[in-house]
This record gives structure tokens, C-alpha cells and sequence, in this order.
């Protein structure tokens, strides 16, 4: 990554840090996420242009708050500190930081001292985003005052000489309404950065790169026929061909048809060599009667891992694995990324044991979600599999509260094929970031034609968001609902309710399970 610009984020545990990455290379700037106690002559090497501390939930008071050298300011290169990143900075030319005697969370109006540097070009007022508990009672030396709210003195400030900007808000997250406009100030007037991170040269590297590490070796890749697992296939079987081969696992948890799919266009489109797998049996019988969420997902990624394990020996000359793991699988499944709390564990990552003895191949590892869309689309990908929805690693099995039964699947599989359809036709599908149904563990009371019925019901989830870090229920037309309950309990076999999940992220998840 040496020809291009790059702007290094130091990690102190901040829900939002995965964000400050991806506003970066919004504006074709590369950027990484490192531990704030990544090493120092590491961190020379990676010569970055300017520096971001991420928040943190921790204070610079407590005991063993997570600190950074000093020699990071020494290095002469510009730095902005984030909330905690703020304290870091604040403390570190000894200045002083306590609790705050109220806790700010929200918007709060930003009013600027200073139009200028960081903030040209911003509105002398704005809406920002806050979320802290500690107060700055004194400024470090050479330090000023750039912007203030109504309950923070020094909502902003910096030290103009050094290029080190300290903000008390988050500019990262869309509540922020000119956060944007900070970011890229600080990117491209502070830093001096060129907008030169190329999806196309990302591409033809990654080709050659692949070529150059398999020397001709057999590869193999574990195909789920979603967006991460399809463009990882794709790219690999550009730089390699038949030396690829792809072993896609029915395991019955699947959308409608979604077997036949994956085959037609990987098997027909685009002649790749694709063993596929039903395995609906085995799957169903390990999750007989299991009704704990995340014994689910052990048992769906335990058993997968025996059946392509078992495949993969009768392929004795490979010596890869490739795996569609993307950036944010990384940083929240690795610990050393940081003090961040990992949610859970992602299938991507250290999924297949070591005894296999296979090298990774890991090309989108580097990546998040919307970049690894765009090479679809430029590497030939259809548009049906490059715009897909994210889908959970488990599948359905995280969609159907409560036990896995091979009549339930059936219901959930119909009901959400309606859903999505409806949707499609709407023309909201691009729209929304996830739409799906759940099938709930409760049955009602109904009335079927002259009889009552006890049923099933189904939950619609449909939301909106930029990045799925935090969402908001969509607002669907009324008439497409009514379309789409209608059809659901008219066509689907063991339905007589739906309803509509219409609580947002946080404090609702976007999965059920």
C-alpha cells in the first residue's frame, strides 16, 4: 500500500472507529485501524500522513486508561483526537480532565470560535453528535479554544502550530450534520493528502498478488453465494482459473432456491469448478431441539467445518483456503485491534482448524462492505449479487426464534421470498440495508375462513442505515405492508399473523438473534 496516501486510526475501543476508517477512504484516502499501543517503529513504517485517535469508553484518570507514547507527537505529523482521543491529547501537554458533573449524550449545538483550519468552510453553528462523561477544567499549553456548547467549553480545540486538532464531539457518525466536511478538512488541508486510493488498482494488485502466492497451487474457497464469498471466488478464479476450486454447503438454512442459484451462475456463467454439497440432513439433525441462539451458530459452524473438511481432503494437492473475510470481521474478532468489546464471533474468521494445513488467502480483508460491492460490479458480477442484502453466517437458523425444524425453515423460506419480492417490485430493495423476515416462537389465535385458527406469526424487519452500526426502522408504505401481510397469510401455509419490528438500532439489533 506504499503509492497511496494513507491516514492511520489508533483504536481506543470506540463503537464508531470502523466508522472514522470508512468516512477516510470515502474520500479515496486508504486507511487502517491500528491498536493505540501498536508499535511505535511500526507505525513509522507505515508513514502515514496524518493520525486519528479514535473514542474509547474508558476516562484518562482511571487506572491503566489506555495511553499513547509520547514520540507520537514528535513525529511531526498531524494528529486529531477523538473524544477520548481528546483526552488522550489534552494529558498528554498536561492539561487537566475530571468527571463531568453531567453527562452529555446527544446533539448539542456546536458554535465556532474559529472558522478556519479543521473547521473551514463549516457553519459558525451546527448540530454535533456527543457522547462523553468527562470535562476538560484546564487547556494544555499553546492550545485554543475553536468551538464550544452550551455544557462543553471546549467542544474543539488545537494546538494550530503543531497540527494537532482535539474534538470533544464525533464528526464520524451521520448525527454530526458537517462532521463530513470536518473529516475531509482535516484529510486534505491539515494532512495534505491526494485522493488516491483506486478501487481499479486495488484489482489488478490484488490479481497479480494472488497469482504470484499460489505459484500455480490448487486453491480452495468455501462459496456461500453472498456478496463477500462471490467476489473472493471471482477474483481468485481471474488470477488463477481452474486451479480454484469452490465448495459450496447446502445446509438447509438458506434463502428460496438459493442452491439452484448459486450454481447457475458460478457452475454455468462462469465455468468455475464448484462442488456443491446437500447437507440439509446433517444440519437439521445436530440442531434437533435446540432453541439457544448461539448454540445454534456453534453447531451450524462446527458442522460445516466437518463437511468441508471432509471435502477439502479428497482435493490433496491444495494448498490455499481463500475466505471472504472483510475489515470489520478483523477488528471485531481480534482482540489485539484494541480495547473494543467483540459482540460476537464472526464465521469468517479463525473459522477452519489449523490441522487442515492450508494457507489463507484472505484478499478483502482490507476492505469493508461497499468497496467489496464496487469490484463485484467491475470484476463482472451480477447486480443481484453484488447489491444482496447482508445475510447472517448461520442463516436462517438466527431468523427462526426458538427450534429448527424442516417445516419451519419451509414457512420462513416462503414468507421471506414474499417479502423481498414485494420490496423488489417496490423498488425500495437498494434502498434499505436489510429487509427480512423472522418466524417467531409464539402462536395466536386466528380466523381462517369459518374456522379458528392457531397459528404462526412472522416478523418483518426492514431497516435503513449507512453502515449497519446503527439503523433506523424503515418507514414502508402502508399499502405495501397490507400487500405483503396480505400474501404472507394467504400463501403461506401455517401463518395467520404478521407483524412489523419498528425499533431502531441501539437498542435493538438488526438480527433477532
Amino acid at each position: 500500500m506504499n503509492q497511496f496516501d494513507k491516514i492511520l486510526i489508533l483504536d481506543f475501543g470506540s463503537q464508531y472507529t470502523q466508522l472514522i476508517a470508512r468516512r477516510v477512504r470515502e474520500f479515496k484516502v486508504y486507511s487502517e485501524i491500528f491498536p493505540f499501543n501498536h508499535p511505535m517503529e511500526k507505525i513509522k513504517n507505515y508513514n502515514p500522513k496524518g493520525i486519528i485517535l479514535s473514542g474509547g469508553p474508558s476516562s484518562i484518570y482511571e487506572k491503566n486508561a489506555p495511553i499513547i507514547s509520547e514520540e507520537l507527537v514528535f513525529l511531526k505529523i498531524p494528529i486529531l483526537g477523538i473524544c477520548y482521543g481528546m483526552q488522550i491529547l489534552v494529558n498528554l501537554f498536561n492539561g487537566k480532565i475530571i468527571k463531568a458533573p453531567k453527562r452529555e449524550y446527544g446533539f448539542a449545538e456546536l458554535i465556532l470560535k474559529k472558522e478556519r483550519e479543521i473547521f473551514e468552510g463549516i457553519s459558525r453553528k451546527s448540530r454535533v453528535w456527543m457522547s462523553h462523561g468527562d470535562y476538560i477544567t484546564k487547556l494544555p499549553a499553546n492550545f485554543s479554544v475553536l468551538g464550544y456548547t452550551a455544557n462543553t467549553p471546549y467542544a474543539a480545540i488545537g494546538d494550530i502550530s503543531k497540527k494537532i486538532f482535539a474534538l470533544q464531539f464525533h464528526p464520524e457518525v451521520i448525527h454530526t450534520t458537517e462532521g463530513k466536511k470536518i473529516l475531509k478538512n482535516f484529510i486534505f488541508k491539515i494532512c495534505n493528502c491526494k485522493a488516491n486510493w483506486k478501487i481499479s488498482s486495488f484489482i489488478e494488485d490484488t490479481i497479480k498478488s494472488i497469482r504470484e502466492k499460489t505459484h500455480n497451487k490448487k486453491v480452495l474457497c468455501a462459496l456461500s453465494g453472498g456478496v463477500d464469498s462471490s467476489v473472493v471466488a471471482l477474483l481468485i478464479h481471474k488470477a488463477i482459473g481452474k486451479n480454484l476450486t469452490c465448495i459450496f454447503v447446502d445446509n438447509g438454512l438458506l434463502r428460496l432456491n438459493e442452491p439452484e442459484k448459486v450454481n447457475r451462475i458460478f457452475r454455468k456463467n462462469f465455468d468455475m469448478n464448484l462442488i456443491s454439497i446437500d447437507a440439509k440432513k446433517q444440519f437439521l439433525k445436530q440442531l434437533k431441539g435446540i432453541t439457544d441462539p448461539e448454540r445454534k451458530r456453534k453447531i451450524i459452524g462446527n458442522e460445516f467445518i466437518k463437511i468441508f473438511e471432509a471435502e477439502a481432503k479428497k482435493i490433496r494437492e491444495a494448498e490455499f483456503l481463500a475466505q471472504g473475510t472483510l475489515y470489520p470481521d478483523v477488528i471485531e474478532s481480534v482482540s489485539f485491534k484494541g480495547p473494543s468489546a467483540t459482540i460476537k464471533s464472526h464465521h469468517n474468521v479463525g473459522g477452519l482448524p489449523e490441522k487442515m494445513n492450508l494457507k489463507l488467502i484472505e484478499p478483502l480483508k482490507e476492505l469493508f462492505k461497499d468497496e467489496v460491492r464496487i469490484i463485484g460490479r467491475k470484476i463482472g458480477l451480477p447486480e443481484e449479487i453484488c447489491m444482496r442484502q447482508p445475510f447472517p453466517g448461520p442463516g436462517l437458523a438466527v431468523r427462526i426464534t426458538g427450534e429448527i425444524t424442516e417445516e419451519r425453515i419451509r414457512i420462513l423460506q416462503l414468507a421471506d421470498d414474499i417479502l423481498v419480492g414485494e420490496i423488489k417490485k417496490a423498488d425500495l430493495y437498494k434502498k434499505l440495508w436489510q429487509s427480512f423476515a423472522v418466524l417467531l416462537s409464539v402462536k395466536t389465535v386466528g380466523v381462517m375462513g369459518d374456522e379458528r385458527s392457531y397459528e404462526n406469526v412472522i416478523a418483518i424487519r426492514a431497516v435503513t442505515s449507512q453502515d449497519g452500526m446503527t439503523a433506523d426502522w424503515a418507514k414502508l408504505p402502508y399499502r405495501l405492508l397490507n400487500t405483503i401481510s396480505g400474501r404472507i397469510i394467504n400463501e403461506v401455509k401455517g401463518v395467520n399473523r404478521v407483524v412489523y419490528d419498528i425499533s431502531s438500532k441501539p437498542p435493538s439489533t438488526i438480527e433477532w438473534e
